[in-house]
């Protein structure tokens, strides 16, 4: 099966890569990246690198600017929207203005530190390109720590898939459900903490 798999990826030559490409960089750009499987298909081509179907030196700076597309056209489409658009869909989950001038000083604080972590958790790359863009965090900071996060998850996510072998789907795996559960911790964190804000301005 998989030696069937590797002929026909041979037999597509360099549609390959441009299906890497263009994978990796819907992933990142906005909602988009609930549709786009992204990170399995990084492993992948790590595998597919180390039997020698693609070109491991071309893969890693492929999957890097890929990934800085995807980031950059999830911030100029929050840029777009920007506040409105949150407004207006976000009263379906209970979020207000209150709720928008957080995430504003959030960002405006923090925004460098959240862009480059995100890259690591595929819940979370999908949606903070797009906030910073609605905040309208410089995109010169933006696109700094976009920059640092692609370069450090293509190459580590490539090479993994390169060392792991046929294993790479397991590492996947493992990886996928890391990242999970991180992102279910910092939801809750950010559950208590407006729980515990909005029962502090009620008492005041």
């Amino acid at each position: 099966m998989i030696e069937q798999f590797i002929d026909w990826v041979n037999g597509i030559g360099p549609w390959a890569y441009l299906a890497i490409f263009l994978v990796v960089s819907l992933e990142s750009a906005a909602f988009l990246g609930f549709l786009m499987p992204g990170e399995t298909l990084v492993f992948l081509g790590g595998f597919l690198a180390s039997r020698g179907v693609l070109d491991l030196k071309l893969l890693i700076p492929l999957v890097a600017v890929a990934a800085i597309l995807g980031d950059s056209i999830g911030y100029e489409l929050g840029r777009l929207l920007h506040k409105s658009w949150f407004l207006r869909y976000g009263r379906w989950l209970g979020l207000r203005e209150e709720h928008w001038k957080r995430i504003e000083d959030f960002f405006h604080r923090h925004g460098g530190k959240t862009i480059f972590l995100a890259r690591f958790s595929a819940f979370f790359r999908i949606l903070v390109p797009f906030f910073a863009g609605a905040v309208r965090l410089r995109y010169l900071h933006f696109l700094l720590f976009n920059v640092l996060g692609a370069v450090v998850w293509a190459t580590g996510s490539v090479l993994l898939g390169y060392l792991a072998g046929e294993s790479w789907r397991v590492i996947e795996q493992w990886i996928g459900r890391t990242a999970l559960i991180v992102a279910i911790l910092i939801v809750g964190v950010i559950v208590v903490i407006r729980f515990c804000c909005g029962k502090g301005q009620r008492q005041a």
